[in-house]
């Protein structure tokens, strides 16, 4: 059984069905699922989705309201596992950006991939494998990987 971290992108187009991606990441997601595999959430990726999922259309947001937004976290917490914040997560995050000299944005990134070290995952789904630098022990999954046409 492989253990994947969820990333906002891919809870987002998810939650969304206008998306472009929305039957590519609930069919990879199923795929994994039904495979045997588990799907975990962090507090970042359900912080992120609120922001995006509140923030106007006009802003390249959904422009939901709060209380639909919770609703949406809330059948999100009941599906999948939240991993919890610790205080590895901070020491991790630290070495990576130091070791890689991460700069700007990308930083967000690495905290994602701090918070899988800390809880001992190895894999991500995501929509932006481009985000993620590559750091040996971290598998970049694209959604298109785990759907066959």
């Amino acid at each position: 059984m492989t253990q994947y971290l969820l990333d906002t992108n891919i809870i987002l187009r998810a939650s969304d069905q206008t998306s472009a991606n929305y039957s590519l990441v609930v069919e990879a997601v199923f795929n994994l699922l039904n495979r045997g595999d588990q799907c975990f959430l962090t507090p970042q990726v359900l912080t992120e989705f609120w922001v995006v999922a509140t923030r106007p259309l006009e802003a390249n947001g959904l422009g939901w309201t709060p209380e639909k937004t919770q609703g949406e976290i809330e059948q999100l917490l009941s599906q999948f596992t939240l991993l919890p914040e610790s205080g590895d997560i901070f020491t991790y995050w630290l070495q990576l950006v130091t070791t890689y000299k991460i700069k700007g944005k990308r930083t967000h990134d690495i905290r994602i991939l701090a918070v899988m070290k800390a809880n001992n995952l190895k894999y991500l789904l995501t929509l932006n494998p481009g985000d993620f630098i590559n750091i040996p022990g971290f598998n970049i999954v694209h959604p298109s990987e785990i759907v066959t046409p």
